[in-house]
């Protein structure tokens, strides 16, 4: 029996795994945080050095709970992969070869077994060229980083709001450029600017896209 998928890619802060969460859960879908399983290898890099890289698979093991904790060798490291040492080295980490082979792998064994909604950066074009559904949201670099500036407060972070724009475009460049799996719209995805949608408005559109586009199949 064949599985759903939905791909949805974009930038840092664009909503992706705030609005593909409620997507799953509307669907019943599996909802998979690419992004953070990308964190929990940084953050183990972070404290272990680079040369576990050379045999990640020995070393890292990711899971999720049912309420989305991400754990890193069984332990809980939700918390520690937001924090803003991780945010600023997962783009370098995340391109390194090795570890996009080991997670892009994963990722693709569980789309096998489940219907997913699954957000990155690469879903649609790399690691699920083949989704049923592909969106690619976007949003300014100022509502992006505005909108991050909201959740590090939360997560009582303090760091300003210029900081924060100045890093996201940064990280934008380097997603984009890189020589492996770049941050680029699949052809054949929807594009979706969330700049002025608010989260409900954003979840029905993907939500009627995905309707839509199943019901044609």
């Amino acid at each position: 029996m064949s599985h759903i998928s939905i791909a949805i890619d974009g930038p840092a802060a664009a909503g992706k795994s705030t609005i593909a969460k409620r997507v799953a859960k509307k669907l019943e879908f599996l909802y998979i945080d690419t992004g953070a399983m990308y964190r929990a290898v940084t953050l183990y890099v972070l404290e272990h050095g680079d040369d576990v890289i050379k045999d990640i698979a020995s070393h890292i093991h990711i899971t999720f709970g049912i309420n989305d904790e991400v754990y890193l060798n069984d332990k809980d490291v939700s918390a520690e992969i937001r924090s803003p040492e991780v945010t600023n080295n997962v783009s370098r980490v995340s391109a390194i070869g090795e570890v996009r082979t080991y997670l892009v792998e994963m990722q693709r064994e569980i789309s096998r077994t489940s219907n997913v909604v699954m957000d990155g950066r690469d879903i649609g074009t790399t690691v699920l060229p083949d989704a049923d559904v592909k969106i690619f949201m976007q949003a300014s670099p100022a509502v992006r980083a505005q909108r991050r500036l909201l959740e590090e407060t939360a997560r009582g972070n303090n760091i300003d709001l210029a900081t924060l724009t100045a890093e996201i475009i940064r990280r934008d460049e380097f997603d984009s450029m890189r020589e492996i799996s770049p941050l680029v719209q699949a052809e054949d995805a929807t594009l979706l600017d969330t700049s002025y949608l608010s989260i409900d408005e954003a979840e029905q559109k993907i939500i009627q896209l995905v309707e839509d586009k199943l019901e044609v199949q």
